[in-house]
């Protein structure tokens, strides 16, 4: 079970980041839907919220990749 564990952690910037892309693009096709169910400026603040929050996981991804190296190389 460890094993197939390990397979979802993020252990790479590199790794990081496609998580982010991927995330990233759900988040703009989900706003793209909101657009289209609530015109005006419902649906642009709507569109507006789900990038803001991929961008805020995404430095909490990337913030914890870099606390995890300091604290693996005593730093």
């Amino acid at each position: 079970m460890n094993r197939i564990g390990r397979l979802f952690v993020i252990k790479t910037k590199f790794e990081a980041f496609l998580v982010i892309y991927g995330l990233g693009l759900g988040a703009v096709e989900r706003g793209i839907h909101y657009l289209g169910q609530y015109p005006g400026w419902g649906g642009k603040l709507l569109f507006a919220a789900c990038p803001i929050a991929v961008f805020m996981a995404g430095a909490r991804i990337l913030d914890s990749l870099e606390r995890e190296a300091r604290d693996r190389d005593g730093y």
